[in-house]
């Protein structure tokens, strides 16, 4: 695994930091909206600095491949979270279109390598 890959996954991750800090503002108010407000914004900051990274070098990862496993990184990151901190539903549904996202972008990614 190339570097730009790892560059890409923890962005990605980062994408997930920056939806749950909107769902923890959502909750908050005061020091503690102002505090989720930041983590947005540095998340958001280090999640697209890290997608700008891993597109480019020497092995640079295609754009639109790079954008959907750092997307789908940060949908199915999001969901985890969802389930785990905001008590949203665990339904067959949303865990089988959450899974043929997660094979879809393998595939893309498989293709890509091609």
């Amino acid at each position: 695994m190339s570097i730009n890959w790892i560059l890409l996954i923890i962005g990605g991750l980062f994408e997930t930091g920056f939806a749950i800090s909107l769902g923890k503002a959502q909750q908050a108010s005061g020091k503690y909206l102002a505090f989720w407000l930041a983590a947005f914004v540095i998340c958001v900051c280090i999640s697209m600095y890290l997608l700008f990274k891993s597109m480019g070098g020497e092995k640079a990862i295609a754009v639109g491949t790079a954008y959907a496993v750092w997307g789908a990184i940060g949908a199915v990151g999001t969901v985890a979270a969802g389930i785990i901190l905001f008590n949203e539903p665990v339904t067959f549904w949303r865990m089988f279109f959450l899974t043929s996202l997660v094979i879809s972008v393998i595939g893309l990614q498989v293709v890509s390598s091609s």
